[in-house]
């Protein structure tokens, strides 16, 4: 169906950090997915995963226990704040799942229900996560959409707890960084502040780390930046290393609200997925790809500032770790250099229209992001 506005060229290929087309011309892939690849295209490890786990056995079903299942939750597990892992299938369903057990915990908890999110926030498109995401032009034409969805504004304190003066709010669910509104990045002591006035407020606070979790920050999880920890977090993307997998993480007394015939998923935690996160977890924890993500970027970032120095069309270079953004001045010119840096062998993204967001691989090299700084002055230079 007629759902994506696709790039005109047919990517067949790729290794580490680069794609190929049908034509054989090459791309730098700064998409990677859209933050799903971390560890670039056919990393060994995820290779061989797959192919080892789909010559034993490819599904079975959650009414087995799966070995491959319990090894990931136990890595999760070993390097977060949580005790128990929900497996899905994509980063819209692990949001779904994290509704329905804040609602589960707040109906055992004094018939709470309401939940808090943000404006600008993206949670996902099915209807639930649709319902909690900040942005209305997602949501034109599905409505009615669920209800118990509260909005403030993102980054600032005191509508928050407002908000959580009614007594009917369950949970608080935030990105750590907004990717799909423009890499927005709060101040420092934001998630603190939030994290102390829910638990004040007896308030499950939920870590949607779909985009920026799995390293892509420098740290395993964004959170971890803040000195603080959630109730739940949601992750996706890039945990399955291309093959589609979502999980919930949350602590043991949240946790226990979710029991058998409450919520399941048929292919989710399946053998394939699982096997293939085991490696892209144990790549990232083991090859030193979250101090290359730090290095890398704060060495992509000062690259990027020297862009806006000589450009009067950037208003602003901001990022974290692997993920940046470039926001333009004007919405006219962002299709036009994200065109000339196609043509010119770099695949970048746009959101918000003024926006060029950038997800490099967890492995780029310094040489790499020279090449995508180059081949962005080109491109401003000619849409200049």
């Amino acid at each position: 169906m007629n759902t994506y506005s696709r790039h005109p060229i047919v990517l067949v290929g790729g290794e580490g950090c680069w794609v190929r087309d049908i034509d054989g011309k090459k791309y730098l892939d700064f998409i990677t997915g859209i933050a799903v690849t971390n560890l670039g295209h056919s990393h060994p490890a995820v290779v061989k995963a797959i192919e080892d786990q789909a010559r034993s056995l490819i599904h079975v079903s959650n009414l087995f226990h799966i070995v491959p299942q319990v090894e990931l939750a136990e890595i999760l597990v070993k390097n977060s704040f949580a005790d128990k892992v929900f497996f899905c299938n994509s980063g819209a369903e692990a949001n779904e799942g994290a509704i329905k057990l804040a609602r589960k915990w707040g109906t055992a908890n004094g018939g709470r229900y309401k939940i808090v999110s943000a404006l600008g926030s993206f949670h996902g498109r099915t209807l639930g996560a649709l319902s909690a995401t900040g942005q209305k032009k997602y949501q034109k034409g599905f409505k009615p959409l669920a209800g118990g969805f509260k909005f403030v504004p993102y980054g600032k304190i005191e509508p928050l707890r407002s908000a959580l003066d009614d007594e009917k709010v369950c949970a608080v669910i935030l990105e750590p960084i907004q990717g799909e509104n423009g890499v927005v990045i709060p101040s420092d002591d934001y998630l603190p502040k939030v994290r102390e006035i829910c638990t004040q407020k007896n308030v499950l606070l939920i870590l949607d780390e779909i985009q920026v979790g799995l390293g892509r920050t420098g740290r395993l999880f964004a959170y971890e930046h803040y000195g603080i920890e959630p109730d739940i977090m949601t992750l996706a993307k890039a945990l399955g290393g291309g093959i589609p997998a979502g999980a919930v993480l949350a602590r043991d007394e949240v946790a226990l609200y979710l029991t058998p015939g409450s919520h399941g998923s048929t292919l989710g935690g399946n053998l394939l997925a699982m096997h293939s996160g085991c490696a892209v977890l144990e790549t990232i924890l083991g090859d030193g790809l979250l101090d290359n993500a730090d290095l890398m970027g704060k060495y992509f970032l000062q690259k990027l500032r020297t862009l806006a120095d000589k450009y009067k069309l950037i208003r602003e270079i901001r990022g974290k770790g692997l993920i940046l953004g470039i926001e333009l001045r004007s919405k006219d010119i962002g299709k036009g250099i994200i065109k000339k840096c196609l043509e010119k062998g770099v695949l970048l993204n746009l959101t918000e229209e003024k926006i060029i967001r950038i997800l490099p691989p967890l492995i780029v090299t310094r040489e790499e992001i020279d090449f995508a700084v180059e081949k962005l002055d080109e491109s401003f230079q000619a849409v200049s």
